[in-house]
């Protein structure tokens, strides 16, 4: 028999960790959701938590999102019985809200849905597999989809919860230039780089290109104002560094990405998601290689696209032209396709939800296949402090997973790690 989500509202939770991970959740779970459903927002309380400037910018048409602890969600996914809950969080966090909910006892579980919040260019093998055991796993690309898939199925794992779909918040009306703008905008990342000197020449470089083209509107896009965080650690504002006088036409600038593309002629970054929103709609964009294309970088994703370009091109009139190809594998729907991107994961989660029952969460990682690593996932990770900077008691279910967990090291100290080195000690 049905589940009675098929007759009845269908109720979803988003839980986020950060800025971008709120806007990834927030419009995912309105991408996927039944018409009829209610979406509750929910933010992790924590080093990124959003301010309400970086929550309003999102626009997705959900309220003012709850700010909790983990073991505050864990008790409102109890008491509320939601239908689907979107973890929007670090790969960590996800698994240690997976093993929460896995040793909760609920009369029907939700429906488990997570991914990505841009291009996934690090830590793949280790991000995918502290996201499984999630009922989908959202792959914003077929290039993404096709890398998932193949790690989960060269581990052993489960591979049957990823779901090609798109980035949620892809949009806006395509590029058409505008007689007398002229508008570059250099779209700043966190990050990347991380160093004071590459930053440092990227905004020389980005000045001296508004001197050369005085009549050119030059934009930094920034991800936050001071005092904001996101979801990389800024260590070194660009802010901070444009303390001197800058050209008449070089301007900061904050806000909706979406926005600011609307005035765009050339989208330049060294590998920010924006690159993929500006090519979406068509707007001419630039990566930069003046540092380098580099895996720390990010910039080796965009390899064979076509847009790889250095400043002193840029500077000289060069305007990169996309490869349809792979645009077409990446996600972008620049070719009218993305009002069918998310049907395929709106079609499993209703599937999901017609279910009479559903499964029992199963991650890869547990004490048996991960004594070494998971222990220290969840206790790093931990949805059990009741207030910022305390250590709370771990609510029932996280402390069982972690005293499981925590069981299993010691057996694997005891049974093989000491007597290779009692062995060792006798030679």
């Amino acid at each position: 028999m049905p589940s009675s989500t098929s007759a009845a509202a269908v109720r979803i939770a988003v839980l986020a960790d950060s800025d971008t991970r709120w806007k990834w959740g927030a419009l995912t779970a309105r991408r996927i959701a039944p018409p009829d459903s209610a979406v509750t927002g929910f933010v992790l309380r924590g080093r990124a938590t959003p301010t309400a400037r970086q929550l309003a910018e999102v626009g997705a048409d959900v309220g003012v999102p709850a700010e909790v602890t983990g073991a505050e969600f864990l008790r409102a996914v109890r008491d509320e019985a939601y239908d689907v809950v979107v973890l929007a969080l670090v790969g960590g966090t996800v698994q240690a809200m997976l093993h929460g909910l896995s040793g909760m006892a609920l009369p029907r579980r939700p429906v488990v849905v997570t991914g990505y919040v841009g291009v996934v260019y690090e830590k793949l093998a280790d991000g995918l597999l502290l996201r499984h055991g999630a009922d989908v796993v959202l792959a914003n690309s077929r290039h993404d989809a096709q890398r998932f898939r193949a790690v989960y199925e060269g581990v052993g794992a489960d591979a049957s919860a990823v779901v090609e779909a798109a980035l949620p918040f892809l949009g806006g009306a395509p590029y058409t230039p505008v007689p007398g703008r002229d508008t570059v905008v250099f779209a700043a990342q966190p990050s990347v780089p991380a160093g004071r000197e590459d930053r440092a020449y990227l905004l020389r470089r980005l000045v001296e290109h508004a001197r050369l083209h005085p009549h050119r509107e030059v934009l930094l896009k920034l991800r936050s104002r001071p005092g904001e965080h996101t979801t990389h650690v800024e260590e070194l504002p660009y802010q901070k560094l444009a303390r001197g006088p800058l050209p008449p036409n070089v301007r900061l600038v904050h806000g909706h990405m979406g926005e600011v593309l609307d005035r765009t002629d050339l989208l330049v970054t060294v590998s920010s998601t924006a690159a993929l929103e500006a090519l979406h709609r068509r707007v001419p964009t630039a990566i930069l290689t003046d540092l380098g294309v580099r895996e720390a970088l990010g910039n080796h994703h965009f390899i064979g696209s076509g847009l790889l370009a250095s400043w002193d091109a840029l500077d000289g009139g060069h305007r990169p032209v996309p490869d349809e190809e792979w645009l077409a594998a990446q996600g972008v729907a620049s070719d009218g396709t993305y009002g069918t991107a998310f049907d395929a994961a709106r079609a499993r989660v209703r599937e999901l939800l017609d279910r009479p029952a559903l499964p029992p969460i199963a991650p890869y990682y547990t004490a048996a296949t991960a004594p070494g690593y998971l222990p220290g996932v969840l206790a790093r990770h931990r949805l059990d402090a009741d207030a910022p900077g305390e250590a709370a008691a771990p609510a029932g279910a996280v402390r069982r997973v972690l005293r499981d967990a925590a069981r299993g090291v010691y057996r694997h100290g005891v049974q093989r790690v000491a007597p290779v080195i009692r062995r060792l000690g006798e030679l």
